[in-house]
């Protein structure tokens, strides 16, 4: 048994869960439709326990559930058994920056919005040991270079042979942020250009023309899975990354990230912006 499930796996219990509730199921009546205990059915939906592809496909008939793309999707789930590059940070980083990159690992699609900092993935080793040098509460050297070589690490799904599509809204205020000082900035700008044009890439900037946007303020990262039901949106907030996948939660940020591409300058006009930034500096 499980005593620390992954953030993946915890969501793969919950979605159980939610096949259950959906067909007005308690714990202890679906045990009984299967022939196991309620503690084995808690214990699923709590991701401390294995489940195989043929009991998930079991329990989704139990349930009446018809989405044969999600009930494909969770069994796909059940098969992966390799352990990520992420676990070899498991006792010296959050569990929560490990959950960040299983999820980047596994997602179909990337979309991210920021107003005052680069994107992780497009983040340069300057640029983010300058930040990690401002975290509160202060880290140490030790610390900080290890959360440089694991930003570093989750830049590898933009590199891949089948690399992760990304699509990204950076304003204005986060490209003219030095930090680091200028040289730092500067290489910093550089590097989102050459990332930018990527064929998998897409970059959009928020100038401060723009005005009031929808999301102002915010920083929202969207992993997209193999169903919509399976996307998860991460916050980042100042005592580490929350991540939500509610039905409605997910609705309401895909739309805000739709509408904060829709006021955005499209992808050549954005390169042509930053290279204007760069000359300025």
């Amino acid at each position: 048994m499980r005593s620390n499930p992954t953030g993946r796996q915890l969501r793969f219990g919950a979605e159980l869960r939610k096949l259950r509730e959906r067909a007005g199921l308690t714990a202890t009546g679906a045990g009984q439709l299967m022939g196991i205990k309620q503690t084995q059915v808690s214990n699923m939906e709590a991701g401390r326990v294995g489940v195989s592809a043929e009991r998930v496909r079991a329990l989704a008939g139990h349930y009446d559930c018809s989405d044969e793309a999600l009930v494909d999707a969770l069994s796909a789930m059940t098969t992966e058994r390799s352990r990520g590059w992420w676990e070899e940070y498991r006792e010296i980083l959050p569990a929560a920056l490990l959950d960040l990159a299983e999820v980047e690992h596994h997602a179909g699609r990337l979309r991210t919005a920021v107003t005052m900092h680069i994107p992780g993935l497009f983040q340069t080793t300057d640029h983010a040991r300058e930040l990690l040098r401002h975290v509160v509460p202060e880290l140490s050297p030790p610390e900080i270079e290890h959360r440089v070589s694991f930003r570093v690490k989750r830049q590898t799904v933009l590199f891949a042979d089948a690399p992760t599509a990304l699509v990204a809204v950076v304003h204005e205020a986060a490209l003219r942020m030095r930090f680091g000082g200028l040289t730092v900035a500067t290489s910093q700008l550089r590097h989102l250009l050459d990332m930018s044009e990527r064929d998998h890439i897409t970059l959009r900037v928020l100038p401060f023309a723009t005005g009031s946007f929808p999301g102002s303020g915010q920083s929202v990262f969207y992993a997209g899975g193999p169903v919509p039901q399976l996307d998860t949106v991460r916050l980042d907030q100042s005592h580490g990354p929350v991540f939500l996948d509610a039905e409605a939660q997910l609705r309401m940020y895909r739309a805000l990230l739709d509408r904060m591409e829709s006021v955005s300058l499209d992808p050549e006009d954005s390169r042509d912006f930053i290279h204007k930034l760069i000359h300025d500096l």
